[in-house]
């Protein structure tokens, strides 16, 4: 064997070794993006379910005849606020995510503010279909929970897949970068106080 063949066959097998790892990483990272980008489309369905739901709350409880305008007024215009905040999951940002956090945030507490109120109605609170809404609710902000946990159960191998070294080299050459989690809304570690005077 010649020898000038030597150094063209280690440079050979170095660069066939690093073209398999540059193509292993992307097509990982590539389907790790898919795993999230649907959990995130489960996170966006659970939401519309409840956005779905809040229509039919607010068409039954519009039906008490002196229930308060105010409250239900809160709940639209919260549900709107919820509904125009689109996210792309391919591109999500910890600002967006954030951002999409407060919004639904104002709603559920438009919600909870609103079912307090119903219970100064008793003709409300025996209402069957109500009492059916706010079931479905309640199983619906189960599902939202399961999702947004599900969602950060898909982030977590996306991240360190693409945060660990040597592969972080790569993701800056590929454009992958790190997603971030769902957390909790600003002030859920603060008790949550209930008063039954009123």
């Amino acid at each position: 064997m010649k020898k000038w063949l030597i150094p063209v066959i280690i440079i050979a097998v170095i660069g066939y070794a690093l073209y398999s790892w540059a193509v292993g990483f992307n097509n990982t990272a590539v389907k790790l993006t898919e795993n999230v980008s649907e959990s995130w489309a489960n996170v966006e369905t659970s939401y519309q379910r409840r956005n779905d739901l809040i229509d039919n709350l607010v068409n039954t409880v519009k039906g008490a005849t002196d229930f308060e305008k105010g409250t239900l007024v809160a709940v639209i215009e919260a549900r709107a606020k919820a509904t125009s905040v689109n996210i792309d999951p391919s591109n999500i940002t910890p600002e967006q995510l954030a951002q999409f956090n407060q919004v639904q945030g104002g709603l559920s507490g438009a919600l909870k503010s609103l079912l307090v109120t119903v219970e100064r109605y008793p003709e409300l609170k025996a209402n069957e279909n109500f009492l059916k809404l706010q079931d479905e609710l309640a199983s619906t902000e189960n599902q939202i929970l399961t999702a947004r946990t599900r969602f950060n159960e898909q982030t977590k191998p996306y991240n360190n897949h693409v945060k660990t070294f040597p592969n972080s080299i790569l993701a800056g050459w590929f454009n992958f970068e790190g997603k971030p989690y769902f957390q909790a809304e600003p002030g859920a570690e603060k008790p949550v106080k209930v008063d039954f005077t009123k």
